[in-house]
Formats: C-alpha cells, structure tokens, sequence
C-alpha cells in the first residue's frame, strides 16, 4: 500500500490502491457500495422536500384570507418586499463570491497540477478545482433553496394562524423548517457522494480524499461570506430599527412606519436561514470528509456515509410526530408544553437513529467502539442544546437576573450579559471535554469524528427546528405590520416567536458543539496528511507555541471585525430611519401617533421607504464580509507555507481553544439579552425604564448572538478545511531533518503575504477599515448633528410608556406643533397605554374628559408626571 502516514505505534493503515480491494481488510466494500446509501437516501430526501415543498404551497395566502375573513389584505405585498429585497442581496452577494471562486479554482488548478500526490497523477489539479467549485456551489445553493422557500413560508403561517389554529401555524412553520433542513441535508449527501465516486475514480483513496478536502473548502468559503454578510445584514437593520424604532420613537418593534422593518425582517431570512443553511451544511460534510479520511480501514471509511444515510432518513419519520394542541395565547403560552412538540420530533428520530447505528455497527464488522462514540455525540449535542436553553430562556434564572439588572440602567444590563455569557462557557467546555475525551479513548482520533458525524447525522429534522424560528418571526412581524389583523393573531404568532428563540439559542449552542468536535477532526486528519509525528508538536516549542498564540488571536480579530461591521452598517441605516422620519410628508405624524396606540386613518396613513433601507444593508454587508473572509483565508496559507505545518497545527490548536470559548460567550450572552427583553413585553413593563435598558441590551447582543458568535463557528472550520487541503504540499519526510520543520517553504509564504498586503490597502483606501464615523459627513465641526442626519428623529416629542421626553431646544414650538397633530382627547384604552401600570383610577378621575367620556391627553401626562 502507498501511504506517507506514520503508523503512530500500533494503528494499522491500509489503504486501497487504484480501487483494488485490499487484502488486509476485513471488510471488503467497493467505493461504489460506499456511497450507494448516501445517492439512494438523498434521492427520497429530494422527494420529500418535493412533497412538502407542493404542500406548502398549496397553503393559503393573504388574498385568499382577505376573500375569506376580510383581514390581511397587504399580507401579499408586504411578504413581497421581504422575498424580494433576501433576493436582491443573495443575488449581489454571489455575484461577488462567484469571481473569488473563480480565482480560488485556478489557485488550486495550478499548485495541485503542479505538485500532485505520490498516488495520483496531474489530473489532480483539475479534479481538486471542480471539487471546489462543486462544493461552492453546492453551499449557495443550500442557502438559496433555503431563503426562497422561507419567503415563501412566513405569509402562509400568519395566514394559518389567522384562519384556524396555533397547531396549523405550528405546521406551516415547521413545515418550511424542514424543507430548509432537508435541502441542506440532502445536497451535502449526495454531493460528497458524487465527489468521492466520480472525482476520486483512477485513484487511490488518500489522493480520492484529497479531492473530497476540497470539496469541504468550497463549501467553507460560500458557507464564511454568507454567515457573516448574512450577519451583518440583519444586525444592522435590526440594530437600527430598534435604536430610533423603539428606543427613539417607542413604536412597536415590527411597526410598518418605520423604514428599516422591512430591511429587519429580510434579515432574517439571509442570516438565520441562508446562513444558518450554509453553515450547517459545511458542518455536516465536514464531519464526513474528517471521519472518511482518518478511516484505517474501508469500513470505517464508510461507516460515516452509511450513518449520514440512516440518520436522514430517520429525520423523515421523526418530522411527523411534531404537533401540538396549544391554543397560543400569546406570552401565556406553556412554553414548555410548545417546545415539546418539536422535541418529539428529535426525540424520534434520535431513538430511531440510534437503533439503526447499533445495526450498521453490528454489520460492519462489529465496531461497537464506534457505535458508542456515535451516542456519546448524539447525547453531548442535545444536553449541549438544554444548556444553552438555561442559560438563554427566559424561564430560567439567568435571563431573569438580567431584567432585574434593568432596574439601574443599561450598564448593569449589559455587565450581567457578559457574566451570563463567559458562564454558560463552563458546562458545555465540560461536556466536549467529556466527549473527546471518551471518544478518543475508544477508538483514538476517528472516535471524535465519528462523534460529530453522530452529532449531525439526524440534522435533517435539527436543522428544521433552527430554520422554523425566522420563519415564525417573520409572521408575527407580518402580523403587526398588517392593522386588518387582529390582536389574537398576533398572540399566536407571539407564541411562536418566543418558541422560535429557543430554538435558536439551542440550535447555536448545537453548531458550536458539532463545529469543535469536527475542527478537531479535520486538525487530527491534517496532522496524518502532512506527516506530523507526536514529537515535532511539543508544546513548549517556540514554533508551536508562537502559532498557538496567534492562532488564540486570529477569533478575537475576526469577532472585533464583524463587530465593528455592523456598528458602522448600523449606524447608515440609523442616519436613514431618522431622515426619512424627518422629511418624509406625513411620517411623523404617523408615528407620533402610533407611538400613544392611536389607531391612524387610512386615508391619513404614510409608508416610509423601506427599500432605501434594504439597499443601505445589502451594500453595507457585502463591503464589510471582505475584510474578515479575506483574512480568515490567508491567514493559515500564510503560516502553513512560511513558517510550516508545525506552526500552522499550533495556530490551528489555539483557533479551536479561544475561537469556542469566544462563540459560545458571545451567543449565549445575546441570547440572554435578547430574551430579557422579551421578558420584560411578557411582563407588560418593556417602555419602562426597566424596559428600554434591556433593549440596549439586547441592541448590545444582536451582533453577539446573530454575527459575531455564529460565524467563528465556521472560521474554525474553515481555517481546518483549508490546512487540510494544502497538507499534501506541505508534507514532512519521513524522519525529517530540522532543516526541514520549518521555513522549508518561506518564500511560497510571501505570495499570501503579499497579498495580505494588497487587500489590507485596498479595504483602507475604500474606507473600509477604518476608524472614522461613517457619518462623520453629517456631522458639524463641534460634532453636533447638522440638519442632513440630525436626531434623525429629533422628534417633537416621544412617548414612553407614559413617560414625557422633550428635546432641550424649542420645546414651547414643539409643544403647539404635536398638538395639532394629535388629539386633544383620547379613549379609555389609549390614556391606560400612556399612564402605565403605576395610574390608578384615582388619577384618571382627577382627568379632565369631554362629553364622550375621553380623556384630555394633557392630564394624563402631567398626572402620570406626578406620579
């Protein structure tokens, strides 16, 4: 057998040789029967989402609810917008990422022609490039599918909701969710399948899982820029729309007069759906490449696809056990009871998944080491999943302490965040920790890969439960942007929108979890391919350890970036909200009005610009994806070729430690910030003071929890992917002189280096990276705003909860303007939305009325002042 890999003691390597079965194995398995399960378990995955993709849309939509009920006549166009402005950035965004895959393809074109391995031939070259760009593809593409049918899926759940039960909405959602989580399931299957059997056909398998390596890097490239545009996209808009929104106007959050709404809920979609997709779908053929190539024999080398296969299909049946016989009572809604629904589903398809493990192990040679490591990941994946849901529910004393922090401000708010968050770190580094560490002492390096691809075998229905949250989001947004639909609509959408948090505070803790365990993996096969022996990797080394620490670094840069990214893509889209509050004819007396719940005439009503706000966020966010997609690419090429595989596993080492602390910090911190807001809407108190300081907290944990968080997941993965890729060119000889550790290959370090250079001075000269105030234009020289971007609302007055807050200059004129545009006298529900819970009836008797029983608006704000 051909093979560079040191045998490491007393591990066996064999490997199979032009597709000729190796005598040494006990089981003997063609390539063809390898991947056989993967082709025929993809193929009914594709019929599925076929199936309930029709089902889907044979649903309802606003028109038909309209001739029906009379309500939800801009359902159709509102949910329009939405489609189109996900499709506008999808389409910019590949439009960007398709020259970068053309240039990475001839990149790996000529360096794998040039320098093919031992066992292949200059084919190699090719093979590796269309690898790469199949696996691209193939991740947009999961991204795509994902954002359209979710678009598609959000009108026809508030219409569900609307027009029968909690339990129809549940379904359309879930419903959405699962076509979402199937696609990515079933491209990723039957990609690496195809790959392995056309692309890796002539040759012998290391070289065939060279090929499958880059596949992988394609799919963590795309699956790199979409998360972090996708995060920068809807942080900002989000961000934006709540600070001026919420915190300015005090609108509701999803109020349609406010133009950044629209851009707030496309977010969603490219970030929570597109994103989410692309991730999980490079975290699932990650797992598969890894487990396939530290295979010693060709039924380790299957087992991988064949659990992928089963756990697809066990996904399928666990999809119809989800149900629920909730009413939806808004924020009274047994939250518990709801999220049972859902776990009945992945309860399901667990126990299903793990009798077809227990068959498959018990087949193939009886690895029942294996068969233990694959339930050691699937239980560390959902006991990593409850963990997070303590730390980030709002049923849990961690949320809680939060809300009570809000009692002395803003400060306290986002002090306890950050407790909560470098916290919930501990349980689940102790449960991987735990994990690792069984596993590899059961069946070494490949029982931690085999644990991550148990972890993500049943991702099919996991992904669904993920998906499903924007999904519901989105149409309790459509629900409150529409006034025809009425408020126990919204206590049905409410219902699942909260239940859709949880989701994705346990769906996050989910992708960090399996993302450490398939880093490791991918670092163990880069150790095997660049012949890497347990003595060249001491720790105290000055090589290794000078790139642990900058590999400890490379997170926090990469965190500090998409940051920063969404700070200055917010601050545009806040410039925006506040001109268009300001200048458009109308608006203000709109929001004014909606700001005290006075119901708005339709002939009087004003709709802002939304789609300035969506061009504002879809230029933002592909401008601010280069800097740090760029450099997470460069950065091991870099390393690896000008100091050497020594440095570049130290740099590796030190990415994983931090790079999961930081992640799981910084989402679980947003989490719990974002739900200690909700619990303040669910304890009626959120345009209190109480109220507002945990919207800056939670304003604080958006890019946390949405941007930052989520996408170190993928830079772990794709900084292993991409090692491993290159490994063969950087291989060590066996027994290898010092001269020949490191600075061998210096002068290919200098061509990353270079380049480096040249996108750091492009990015500065663009003002791309950068220090100064994207809106320092509108600013005067004393830094006060100018009449071009000034408080944008500085608005005439703004209600909060009942509370009186005037700006310091021309308050007399301000004054005698609101009066003429909002009613002297106001009913009994719209003075008890402005007094508050504090307002007695004493109060109000004391209130002056007119001769229909309303109430002067004057009294009550200087009563509710008193109090």
């Amino acid at each position: 057998p051909k093979s560079h890999r040191p045998t490491n003691g007393t591990q066996k390597i064999v490997m199979d040789n032009n597709n000729n079965d190796d005598d040494d194995d006990d089981v003997s398995i063609s390539r063809i029967v390898v991947v056989f399960p993967g082709i025929i378990s993809s193929c009914i995955a594709f019929i599925f989402i076929t199936m309930l993709h029709k089902q889907l849309l044979s649903e309802p939509v606003g028109s038909d609810l309209f001739k029906k009920k009379q309500m939800g006549g801009k359902l159709d166009m509102l949910a329009k917008q939405i489609k189109d402005g996900a499709k506008a950035f999808l389409v910019e965004e590949y439009r960007w990422l398709f020259y970068f895959v053309v240039g990475m393809s001839i990149i790996l074109l000529i360096i794998f022609s040039a320098s093919p391995d031992a066992d292949a031939d200059a084919s190699q070259g090719i093979r590796t490039a269309v690898a790469f760009i199949f696996g691209a593809g193939l991740s947009a593409s999961a991204g795509w599918g994902g954002m359209m049918v979710a678009t598609d899926g959000n009108v026809r759940t508030t219409v569900a909701c609307a027009d029968k039960d909690l339990n129809a909405g549940l379904k359309v959602a879930f419903t959405t969710g699962a076509i979402m989580g199937f696609t990515v399931v079933g491209l990723g299957l039957s990609g690496l399948s195809l790959c392995f059997l056309v692309l890796g056909s002539g040759f012998s398998t290391e070289p065939a899982m060279q090929v499958l390596a880059g596949f992988g890097f394609g799919a963590s490239s795309i699956a790199l820029f979409a998360r972090v545009a996708g995060g920068i996209y809807t942080k900002a808009a989000d961000v934006g729309a709540d600070l001026v929104g919420k915190v300015e106007a005090g609108i509701d959050e999803d109020d349609p007069h406010n133009p950044a709404v629209i851009a707030d809920n496309v977010g969603d979609n490219v970030g929570d759906v597109a994103g989410m997709g692309a991730d999980l779908f490079e975290s699932y053929v990650g797992s598969i490449i890894a487990a396939a190539t530290l295979a010693n024999t060709d039924a380790e080398r299957a087992l991988p696809f064949y659990l992928a296969a089963s756990g697809t299909l066990c996904s399928i049946i666990g999809f119809y056990f989800v149900n629920t016989k909730e009413k939806g009572e808004g924020w009274n809604t047994d939250l518990g009871t709801l999220m049972f629904a859902l776990e009945k589903g992945l309860y399901s398809a667990g126990v299903l998944f793990i009798c077809c493990a227990a068959l498959l192990c018990g087949v193939m040679d009886k690895m029942w080491g294996n068969f233990a490591c694959v339930i050691i990941g699937l239980v560390a994946g959902m006991m990593i999943g409850k963990v997070t849901e303590y730390f980030t529910s709002f049923d849990f004393a961690p949320v809680k302490s939060i809300k009570d922090r809000g009692q002395t401000g803003p400060a306290t708010v986002i002090i306890q965040g950050l407790g909560v968050g470098m916290l919930s770190c501990v349980p689940p580094t102790v449960i991987l920790v735990a994990t690792i560490l069984c596993c590899a002492e059961i069946n070494g390096n490949y029982g931690v890969a085999i644990a991550a691809v148990g972890m993500l075998s049943t991702l099919g229905i996991t992904l669904a439960t993920d998906a499903y949250g924007p999904v519901a989001d989105n149409a309790g947004g459509l629900a409150e942007m529409d006034p025809s639909i009425p408020e126990s609509v919204r206590g049905k959408t409410d219902a699942l929108d909260a239940l859709g948090n949880t989701t994705a505070a346990t769906g996050k803790g989910f992708a960090i979890g399996s993302a450490v365990l398939t880093s490791l993996s991918l670092l163990a096969a880069f150790k095997e391919q660049a012949n890497l022996s347990n003595s060249d990797l001491n720790v105290g080394d000055p090589v290794v350890l000078s790139g642990l620490l900058f590999g400890a670094m490379l997170p926090y840069m990469f965190a500090a970036l998409t940051m920063i990214s969404v700070g200055k893509a917010a601050a545009e889209i806040i410039s925006e909200v506040r001109r268009q509050f300001r200048e458009v004819p109308g608006l203000k007396k709109c929001i004014l009005m909606a700001s005290e719940g006075i119901a708005i005439p339709e002939e009087e009503d004003v709709m802002p610009d939304s789609d300035k706000c969506v061009a504002i966020s879809t230029r933002s966010s592909v401008r601010e994806m280069i800097a740090p997609g760029g450099y997470a690419i460069l950065a091991p090429l870099f390393i690896g070729f000008f100091v050497g595989p020594r440095c570049l596993m130290g740099m590796l080492v030190g990415s994983i430690g931090s790079g999961c602390m930081v992640a799981i910090m910084m989402s679980n911190a947003g989490g719990a910030w974002d739900n200690g807001k909700k619990l303040c809407e669910k304890l009626q108190i959120k345009k209190t003071e109480q109220g507002k300081a945990c919207i800056v907290g939670d304003t604080v944990g958006d890019p946390f929890k949405d941007t930052s968080g989520p996408a170190l997941n993928i830079l772990l993965k794709l900084m292993s992917m991409i090692s491993l890729t290159v490994a063969p060119l950087m291989r060590l000889p066996n027994n290898p002189k010092k001269s020949e550790l490191d600075w061998s290959m210096w002068y290919y370090g200098l061509i990353p280096l270079f380049l480096f250079a040249i996108l750091t001075f492009l990015l500065v000269d663009y003002k791309i990276l950068t220090w100064e105030d994207p809106l320092g234009s509108f600013l005067n020289a004393d830094g006060t705003e100018n009449a071009g971007g000034g408080s944008g609302i500085e608005m005439d007055i703004k209600e909060h909860h009942g509370h009186r807050i005037e700006s310091t200059a021309h308050s007399q004129d301000r004054d005698l303007h609101v009066n003429s545009m909002i009613p002297e006298f106001v009913d009994e529900k719209t003075a008890k939305r402005m007094a508050g819970h504090k307002f007695s009836q004493e109060n109000f008797d004391k209130c002056e009325k007119d001769e229909e029983g309303r109430i002067k608006r004057a009294d009550i704000l200087a009563s509710k002042h008193e109090v």
